[in-house]
């Protein structure tokens, strides 16, 4: 389908904050820019927690911004808008409604005929590939089907705009291709009743895949970083050598941004911790650390070849890659993650020297686990709640992301033997051979 000139869409300085008590608000996007036209599929690329499924609320008109303007056809949103409408990740259908009933919710609430409306609701049904199935229930269906389910109902009100929220991200791989797929099979035959698509994803492939323009978002807070246009026709080969190109060269881009290859030692009197932690397991990074210095890598590899071979997405695969940037034991550079000397030495060192560098490591590198390990030092019954450490993190992060923090600041330090943690007291202590320990 061919792009118009007329937006249907614009975003002008966008800014969304959330109000904290007793401290400074949350901001989760700022001064963010989008101009959507007619005829074309955009997608919204970045992490967990840029703040794209943010936008997209505010689009649909759910969420009012804290500041700027959102302009649908020309006309400013202060509500749910006319013409647009939303596939959600978790399926969001009532159980107890069947299928037919399920897709025909959003023209019952337009107050469209019975009549009309089983009408709709058949071709949409039948479109999204589900006929047969209208009188069935959620629970008869697969994943895969259940999202279909959504799509239609969707598609039954003839949107003009269809926003979409990571919609392949809860089904399986081989399911997701196959729906993505037909999705943009019938937006290449013009069979979608759609003008354009906004959709949110974490998945670099499938934006290439699937989008006329990427725009990536940075994170803390998210603003739009870069456009990138995609100039290949549909249906897009995967395995093209441009298409593979463009993969690596976004994957480069959003590993630019990552943190120094080695953070500056923690000052012995620095307070201030609330460095947000990814919550990967030692497991993982144990064992990221060890594909990497086994052939056919031997210390460097190309980040969607890993992320290919390993079966993670960019979302799951750059997080263990700046957990390892952070704690010194790797190095993400130009869509590249290669072991430093140190991550070399971790990946060929048996289970009590793995421990020793990782101790090191956070010591050196984590600042909430060396102020955790300091109190406990210095304290004379080497004792300290967590309350005092999740409210710190709590004056800078949300809730949820100092929570993270903090369960991933626990298990890392309890793998590295540096504390102890009761769960049950939520309470953090040094074991006896510890306590006088330096």
């Amino acid at each position: 389908m061919d792009a118009t000139t007329a937006p249907l869409l614009e975003v002008r300085a966008c800014r969304q904050s959330y109000h904290k008590d007793s401290s400074a608000d949350l901001l989760v996007l700022e001064d963010v820019n989008v101009t959507l036209l007619g005829g074309e599929i955009v997608g919204l690329l970045g992490r967990s927690g840029s703040g794209k499924s943010t936008l997209l609320r505010i689009v649909s008109g759910l969420l009012q911004p804290t500041a700027g303007e959102v302009r649908w056809r020309g006309t400013p949103i202060t509500g749910p808008a006319p013409g647009v409408a939303m596939v959600f990740q978790s399926f969001a259908l009532f159980p107890w409604l069947t299928v037919q009933q399920n897709v025909e919710l959003g023209l019952e609430a337009q107050g469209v005929p019975r009549a009309e409306r089983e009408k709709r609701g058949e071709a949409a049904i039948d479109l999204i590939g589900l006929g047969g199935f209208e009188s069935a229930y959620p629970k008869e269906l697969s994943g895969g089907m259940r999202q279909r389910v959504g799509l239609a109902r969707a598609l039954v009100v003839h949107p003009d705009l269809l926003l979409m929220d990571e919609p392949f991200s809860a089904l399986d791989v081989l399911t997701a291709e196959t729906l993505r797929t037909d999705l943009i099979d019938l937006w290449s035959e013009g069979k979608l009743p759609v003008s354009s698509i906004l959709m949110v994803t974490h998945n670099i492939e499938e934006a290439v895949l699937m989008c006329d323009r990427i725009l990536v978002f940075s994170t803390n807070p998210g603003r739009v970083e870069s456009e990138i246009r995609v100039p290949f026709a549909h249906p897009r080969n995967r395995h093209d050598a441009a298409f593979r190109q463009m993969v690596d060269d976004i994957y480069a881009l959003m590993t630019r941004r990552a943190r120094p290859a080695v953070l500056p030692a923690v000052p012995a009197g620095d307070v201030t911790f609330a460095t947000p932690l990814h919550p990967v397991s030692t497991n993982l990074l144990a064992g990221l650390l060890e594909t990497l210095a086994a052939p056919p890598y031997d210390g460097r590899a190309d980040l969607p070849a890993l992320a290919g071979s390993l079966q993670l997405e960019a979302d799951e695969l750059l997080p263990l890659g700046e957990a390892l940037q952070l704690l010194g034991l790797g190095v993400l550079e130009e869509g590249d993650l290669r072991l430093s000397e140190r991550g070399r030495e971790y990946a060929h060192a048996d289970t009590d020297r793995r421990k020793a560098i990782f101790a090191d490591a956070l010591r050196a590198h984590v600042p909430l686990i060396a102020a955790i390990r300091r109190t406990l030092d210095e304290r004379w019954n080497h004792r300290a709640s967590a309350v005092r450490f999740r409210e710190e993190l709590e004056d800078h992060m949300s809730p949820g992301y100092a929570e993270d923090t903090l369960r991933t600041a626990i298990s890392w330090g309890r793998y590295a033997e540096l504390f102890e943690y009761d769960e049950e007291a939520q309470q953090f202590s040094l074991e006896e051979d510890h306590q006088t320990a330096d």
